[in-house]
């Protein structure tokens, strides 16, 4: 983080009846920072660059946490840091009760020093960083490879490397080397296990990236010999055995999947036989099957105000009377299991609907003991964003909030694959640190989905795998209604990277879900064919929002599957499988621009590369087809979304969503 931000800390598993203190053991000369020692929940707000050392007596023993702290001027442009949402800088370790130890910055520096060198905020924007790890004749060897930013005019071999050592993990800091963007620590100088992290740092600092390192234990608590672990990194004699990680990499599942959004009362509210709603979702999975779709996210199904989206919680335990019971709901998720498909679970963790007991207890009544459960305006009313006037934000200073919050996570995290988080922005990112490091201990492959809009590069260190991506929502939109031409599509695409988002960071691509108007109405259909097109040939994972891939018209309405359109669900299902069936199009294939022409502006064409083949993907949002000349660039005008050649006089010709090999 950098000197005016700030960061909300709080002890991990907290007991809300026991004393907990923290205090600054340590910090830069020119600090006068000091922390309300009797607070179990605290805010930092470093007051000069440098090194802070903090301490937390809690009822397990003192814990430490180093925190390092970059000069203002090194604030990552546009960044927000106030101890909620839009934080940036090394958030995945400040904030824990373990801590991280800085160890050497390469190009000279000081990890622990005072940040010197005082720098304009540069317009050249954030630097990004990947770390990988082997272990190589009994010695962890970590690499960074650091990228500047695609607007900067910085060298990458000017970069700077920060590593940092995380001291919840032991480890002889003596044993560890640093040389430029590589770290060296023996096998023998670590226990079980052992975190590096790193930021890339010019004119400001990159998102951080991780590599974890566990040393493969035995049954009676040694350590394995002579034989590699599970990804195949061993030492070179194959003396000791470890295992390799990258924390911050999504699940390999969620990388492939095609999404499904699920608004539960309304999907199958026409089914007039089920006996509960979840039954009535259950007798669906055949059709979502044959679609091609791979996970559903349904909207909340706790008990809740009677809202029909389901927002509004009463109670984070149970699931709501309307829908079914907790036994119809843990069926309806083994019966998705058993037809191949992952299910999110919607978690609301920002507000409680005001009909939440709790709250009705606490409202003008500053003695009941759920007060200081919430936040509450001068006026007396609770805290709430845009004026929605049937929530009220929980204040999660309190311990007994967090406490509350931490057991609903732990008891659904045991029934789904992964969370869609709501309003991620709205709660302490230290909160989602902790979260994600609670449900990642016990499946290492659970997805964490954040809601953040616009979205934030610093939430896929340490706290997120995929993320919204809102840019290309808006962009799809704008092209669609004929404000933008559509090569702006490719501009939103670049955005990630120019914003920070490391390239192994994970997007969920969409046109709509229930929050917004369909955009067949928005835009038209021919638009609609051609934005289903971009979900599916441009870099992300793509959702598609139930009764989109029937041409449904009404946002929240019941679906009108009497009226479905046969040829919008033949498109998504063609262009579902040519996906699959496409190395290039998913997660590991690349993505370039091309030189191209065309008569339209409503045209756009780009190239999705990978070591089984490379495509050219084009894209006409106009009612008329259009053709394309991509110029020398060799390709086979086999249409592999239709099967039907498209080679006309001058390029090749495009109707909606054309995905030709390269020759």
């Amino acid at each position: 983080m950098a000197v005016g931000e700030s960061v909300q800390l709080a002890p991990r598993d907290p007991e809300p009846d026991a004393d907990y203190a923290w205090r600054v053991r340590s910090a830069p000369v020119a600090s006068s920072l000091e922390l309300v020692d009797d607070e179990a929940v605290v805010q930092f707000d470093p007051d000069a660059a440098g090194t802070y050392v903090l301490e937390l007596d809690a009822p397990d023993g003192t814990h430490t946490l180093t925190i390092r702290v970059f000069p203002g001027s090194y604030l990552p442009a546009g960044s927000v840091r106030s101890g909620a949402s839009g934080m940036s800088g090394m958030s995945g370790y400040s904030g824990q009760s373990g801590s991280a130890r800085p160890t050497q910055v390469s190009g000279g520096a000081s990890g622990s020093g005072s940040g010197a060198g005082e720098a304009q905020r540069g317009e050249g924007g954030r630097p990004r960083i990947r770390l990988d790890a082997t272990v190589e004749d009994d010695v962890v060897v970590v690499r960074a490879d650091p990228q500047p930013n695609p607007n900067s005019e910085t060298d990458r071999d000017d970069l700077v490397v920060e590593f940092v050592v995380d001291d919840r993990d032991e480890v002889d800091e003596t044993a560890v080397e640093t040389d430029g963007w590589e770290l060296r620590v023996p096998l023998s100088a670590i226990g079980d296990r052992l975190r590096v992290h790193a930021a890339a740092i010019d004119e400001t600092y990159s998102v951080p990236d991780t590599v974890a390192v566990e040393r493969d234990a035995l049954t009676d608590g040694g350590v394995a010999e002579a034989e590699p672990d599970a990804t195949g990194h061993t030492d070179g004699s194959g003396s000791e055995a470890a295992s390799v990680s990258r924390p911050n990499d999504p699940p390999k599942w969620a990388q492939e999947v095609t999404l499904y959004e699920i608004y539960v009362r309304g999907y199958a509210s026409d089914d007039d036989e089920a006996d509960n709603t979840f039954e009535a979702l259950e007798k669906r999975l055949d059709y979502l099957e044959s679609l091609g779709v791979d996970c559903l996210w349904l909207t909340p199904v706790l008990q809740n105000d009677h809202a029909p989206h389901g927002y509004n919680i009463v109670d984070f335990y149970s699931i709501a009377e309307d829908l079914g019971t907790r036994e119809d709901y843990e069926q309806f998720v083994e019966a998705a299991h058993d037809h191949g498909m992952k299910v999110l679970f919607d978690l609301v963790l920002n507000h409680s609907a005001r009909d939440h007991p709790f709250f009705e207890d606490a409202y003008k009544n500053p003695d009941s003991d759920y007060y200081d459960w919430y936040e509450w305006q001068d006026n007396g009313e609770p805290g709430t964003y845009f004026d929605w006037e049937f929530i009220a934000n929980f204040d999660h200073r309190n311990l007994d909030v967090r406490r509350y919050l931490l057991d609903a996570v732990d008891m659904w995290a045991d029934v789904v694959d992964g969370f869609r988080c709501d309003m991620a922005w709205a709660v302490p990112d230290t909160f989602w640190q902790e979260i994600r490091d609670r449900v990642k201990a016990k499946d290492p492959e659970f997805l964490l989905l954040d809601e953040t809009i616009p979205y934030i590069a610093d939430f896929h260190e340490g706290m997120f795998d995929m993320h919204f991506d809102t840019t290309l929502y808006f962009t799809l939109r704008q092209v669609g209604r004929g404000d933008e031409p559509a090569e702006r599509i490719l501009d939103a695409i670049d955005q990630r990277s120019e914003v920070g988002f490391p390239d192994h960071a994970a997007f969920m691509l969409y046109l709509e879900n229930h929050d917004e108007t369909r955009y067949i109405v928005e835009c038209g259909e021919s638009e609609a064919m051609a934005a289903a097109g971009a979900l599916f040939t441009l870099p992300g994972v793509p959702m598609v929002y139930g009764g989109q891939e029937i041409g449904q018209r009404g946002r929240r309405d019941a679906l009108a599957w009497k009226h479905a359109r046969d040829d919008i669900r033949d498109h998504y299902e063609r262009l579902i499988e040519v996906r699959d069936e496409t190395p290039a199009l998913r997660y590991d294939g690349s993505f370039r621009r091309i030189d191209y022409e065309a008569d339209s502006d409503r045209v756009v064409a780009f190239v999705r590369d990978h070591d089984e083949g490379s495509y050219l993907c084009a894209l006409n949002f106009g009612d008329d087809p259009v053709t394309v000349d991509v110029g020398d660039l060799a390709v086979d005008a086999t249409d592999i979304v239709s099967n039907e050649s498209i080679a006309a006089e001058g390029g090749v010709r495009v109707d909606d969503v054309a995905i030709c090999p390269l020759a």
